[in-house]
């Protein structure tokens, strides 16, 4: 009889430490547009502690369908939230109209259009027949109900809680380089300044006046911030962390947003033999991070590419940016950023037109602001887009373009002005534009670049794109 007793003794207690262990981790699906951070932040627990609970290293990248065990809160057997389900996938079909592109349809179903070309077995992305059907993914599952409120009981009255870095709402700010003109600005109905952050080492509070006087002066403060692209090379993983570390800094000393890099896809910006859209990924996943960590409330750019089609492909030395951008979404981009950076400075056509580009390269989407628009937002539908260069230049007012910059010498003034304003009602009224930064407000400098050419405070002081802008924001 004492053996027995001795025996339920012992699987009482295995029993009870087999349930312990069950209630001690959960198993959370991740679910799209998740990072490591903000499963982090459900649980209530480090991104340190659920990194060691899975065996994951730095940078972090997790995706979509990956299963993470989420370990207790320092050994308390306290369950944690249960996951919550995975969507279940569906299909549905799509007949293609006069006018259509597949990554116009891919945007309308909020799927990148090379999944959508896979999808239907298409070889060639860009030729589509009117008539032609389409598998897509069908419609999202239903919204949850509204609370209902309880008889007698009063909604409650008073201001909404404060924005976050997330939030669709259209904002329009300028790139300043001298920030001289912050009344002209307001003017425009801006709320932004960017100003850009060259990072060769020292410290983040080197630039905190940047962040300072952009408050002073009623701004939110967006900091473009590149590096040595020479001290990548070397040790790549050493230098995200460093980089990381870095930008971490500046949320903390309250930046507003982050632009993580600059036109990564080219030799100009990071280094050649190791130029691909994975590469940077490992950069923006730790600095993303990073800067959640330092402050959630700091919204996170991805880095815009230059928008080219000289390199007809992505190799190591460079590469075109709509296939970079595809490699960027395939490594995980979309877990960690809250917006995908865009340029568009290219501008010799209304921004509503598809075509007509007075160029023999006409045909190419980066002359075209819709085009472009439509291409980004195709590879991350579930994410806003940050344009954080948007310009039309002229020399009007100051001479002849360069050489490089003869596609330009037909713009006027006047059209800088109106097509500037143009491009805030498109990108506005998108519905998915999250914000808009006009390259530039004050550059001075003229010669084989012309950035005074594209500044919207011209010689003399006067802005004629500032009334427009107000204009085009509402008044």
């Amino acid at each position: 009889m004492r053996r027995l007793t001795i025996a339920l003794l012992t699987l009482l207690v295995l029993l009870s430490l087999g349930s312990a262990a069950v209630m001690a981790q959960q198993v959370h699906v991740v679910q799209r547009g998740e990072t490591l951070y903000s499963v982090a932040r459900r649980y209530d627990r480090t991104v340190a502690e659920i990194a060691g609970a899975n065996g994951l290293s730095e940078p972090y990248i997790i995706h979509a369908g990956n299963q993470l065990t989420i370990p207790s809160p320092g050994g308390s057997s306290a369950p944690a939230p249960a996951p919550a389900p995975a969507p279940q996938p569906a299909t549905a079909t799509y007949t293609v109209q006069r006018g259509d592109s597949l990554a116009i349809i891919a945007a309308q179903f909020n799927i990148n259009y090379f999944e959508l070309a896979r999808m239907n077995g298409i070889a060639n992305p860009d030729v589509l027949r009117v008539g032609q059907v389409l598998q897509v993914p069908g419609p999202p599952p239903p919204p949850e109900p509204a609370p209902v409120e309880a008889p007698g009981e009063v909604a409650p009255v008073g201001p909404a809680p404060p924005s976050t870095a997330n939030t669709s709402g259209f904002e329009l700010g300028g790139q300043a380089l001298s920030f001289a003109h912050p009344g002209h600005m307001k003017n425009a109905r801006m709320t932004w300044v960017k100003r850009q952050v060259k990072w060769h080492g020292g410290p983040a509070s080197n630039h905190q006046h940047l962040i300072d006087s952009a408050h002073g002066n009623g701004f939110k403060v967006l900091l473009s911030v590149i590096g040595d692209k020479n001290q990548i090379s070397g040790n790549p993983g050493a230098y995200y962390q460093n980089f990381a570390n870095f930008v971490a800094g500046l949320a903390r000393g309250g930046a507003d947003a982050i632009e993580v890099w600059n036109e990564m896809n080219i030799d100009r910006e990071w280094p050649a033999g190791q130029i691909s859209g994975a590469n940077y990924v490992q950069m923006l996943s730790a600095a993303y991070n990073a800067i959640k960590g330092a402050n959630s409330s700091t919204m996170v750019i991805s880095g815009a590419p230059a928008p080219t089609g000289f390199f007809q492909g992505c190799g190591p030395n460079g590469g075109d940016d709509d296939c970079y951008l595809q490699q960027m979404a395939a490594a995980g981009a979309a877990n960690v950023m809250d917006c995908v950076g865009v340029h568009y400075n290219a501008g010799i056509v209304p921004p509503d037109a598809t075509s007509g580009a007075p160029v023999g390269s006409s045909g190419h989407y980066s002359w075209y602001l819709p085009r472009m628009m439509t291409l980004y937002r195709s590879f991350f539908p579930g994410k806003p887009l940050c344009i954080t260069e948007l310009g039309y230049l002229t020399g009007e007012g100051i001479g002849a373009l360069p050489g490089g910059f003869a596609w330009a010498s037909g713009n006027t003034l006047a059209e800088q002005a109106a097509w500037l304003a143009g491009a805030v009602h498109r990108t506005r009224g998108s519905g998915y534009v999250r914000l808009l930064i006009v390259w530039n407000v004050d550059a001075t400098y003229w010669s084989s670049d012309p950035q005074a050419g594209y500044a919207i405070v011209r010689p003399g002081g006067g802005c004629p794109a500032c009334d427009s802008l107000r204009v085009a924001m509402g008044g």
